[in-house]
């Protein structure tokens, strides 16, 4: 059986850098081990770069330590995608969302409440579950 196709928003990789413990964290340990295949985008991979160095520079290492341990697929997405996504979510989350579309994931993790989570109409639009860490982890546990 094939692992779940998860992409990590910013917001967990945020996440899992600050706290070994928690769900983010676990999620992309899983990823570095097999049990899932973890999907990002080169958007979220600079942008999570760029807010770490303005707000915690000591954790840069702490983000490669992720990025070379867990074996992500990396999607990139065309204007075109983020211009279609864009009519759906602001603009600054339209291309994770048209990067999770593109990636054909199963599932998009991610802790914005604001934007993406209880958005059936953007579940729809990926065909893929919108969920947090610790969602997505039971899911995945459940369904093993």
């Amino acid at each position: 059986m094939k692992p779940p196709r998860i992409f990590i928003d910013s917001s967990v990789l945020f996440s899992a850098i600050y706290s070994i413990s928690g769900h983010s964290n676990d999620l992309l340990m899983m990823g570095a081990i097999g049990e899932v295949l973890a999907v990002i985008s080169d958007f979220v991979i600079i942008e999570t770069r760029r807010n770490i160095s303005e707000l915690k520079p000591e954790k840069l290492s702490r983000l490669e330590q992720i990025l070379t341990a867990v074996h992500f697929e990396i999607v990139t997405v065309t204007p075109k995608d983020v211009a279609d996504a864009k009519q759906r979510i602001v603009l600054k989350d339209a291309p994770v969302l048209a990067a999770a579309k593109v990636a054909r994931v199963t599932m998009l993790v991610t802790l914005d409440k604001k934007h993406f989570l209880g958005r059936s109409e953007l579940e729809d639009y990926i065909n893929a579950s919108i969920l947090t860490p610790a969602d997505a982890y039971r899911k995945i546990n459940t369904s093993s």
